[in-house]
């Protein structure tokens, strides 16, 4: 089952209103995912030269003293704030070295995503309690991303949940399932690409990851998604830079899109688009199988 939603801003007015437009979004598919809930969004950039983690933990856990610890540690500048069992934090220490010191300082905590832009938060439960949690209506940015899971094969924990990160900046969801995903796992891995969880969706973020180190744009990447990736899915993946939709060749997984000059909206059904301004006066219609949509901000040079 689950369910699959996406926003994307054209018009940076509405920037501000980004959190209270996309929770009715999420909290519309919770039929279609009761289990758990999660988002990604882009939003508040860290300057050049920064790095932003999510971190989370499961119960309460004393960020503060972290935090402290990772100064010494890394003897570094940082930032950081809370957001109920999740902390994030902005750094200009490197990724790997801030991975190593979270290892040994509290092996516990996962890191959730890392970039300049995303930031990722999820949690078991539903929609609406994910949603109240960490305060998804009072959120700001240029897109965003969710997911809400209906376990039907496995068990309902944090590893199973959507998105899925595992490149920076860049995240993903999966309505469906991949028959070849144990077989890439090893490949991927004997490519660098490390995974957390033995879900399949990780899998296809990871090779994502892979494809775009290789050289390949988003669209080069996810070309090549539609001849490696055995199984059948519809994807929502989410960049510093956009946000794009594609399905397999048999698109039997439900999906459509909506696009006004204010904003690109996707869901798994109509009904998560209805309480959108001007959804009235939009362009509406079902991706076709195999075929990419992407929506990106030109990068200044």
């Amino acid at each position: 089952m689950c369910g699959i939603v996406g926003l994307y801003l054209k018009n940076p007015a509405l920037e501000s209103q980004l959190g209270t437009l996309f929770e009715p979004m999420l909290l519309a598919m919770t039929d279609r995912g009761p289990d758990s809930a999660g988002f990604a969004i882009y939003g508040d950039e860290v300057r050049d030269g920064w790095i932003k983690l999510t971190l989370q933990s499961a119960g309460d856990f004393d960020w503060k003293a972290l935090m402290g610890a990772l100064e010494g540690r890394l003897g570094c500048s940082l930032e950081w704030f809370q957001n109920a069992s999740a902390a994030v934090l902005k750094t200009n220490a490197g990724e790997a070295e801030v991975r190593a010191a979270l290892v040994e300082l509290a092996p516990g905590v996962r890191v959730m995503s890392v970039g300049q832009s995303i930031e990722i938060l999820k949690g078991m439960g539903l929609p609406a309690e994910i949603s109240e949690r960490f305060s998804l209506a009072k959120m700001k940015g240029s897109h965003i991303i969710g997911h809400t899971r209906m376990a039907t094969e496995s068990a309902v924990t944090m590893e199973g949940s959507h998105p899925f990160s595992t490149g920076q900046d860049l995240c993903l969801v999966h309505n469906g399932s991949l028959s070849n995903h144990f077989r890439l796992r090893q490949e991927l891995r004997r490519h660098g690409i490390e995974f957390e969880t033995d879900n399949d969706t990780e899998v296809a973020a990871g090779y994502l990851t892979w494809r775009l180190r290789e050289g390949d744009s988003l669209k080069q990447a996810l070309d090549h998604s539609l001849q490696d990736l055995d199984g059948f899915f519809t994807f929502a993946i989410g960049t510093r830079d956009g946000f794009a939709v594609i399905r397999d060749p048999i698109a039997c997984k439900p999906a459509i899109l909506a696009e006004t000059d204010d904003y690109v909206a996707m869901a798994s059904e109509y009904q998560a688009l209805a309480s959108l301004p001007g959804i009235e006066q939009a362009r509406v219609w079902e991706p076709e199988p195999a075929t990419l949509y992407i929506w990106e901000r030109p990068r200044a040079a």
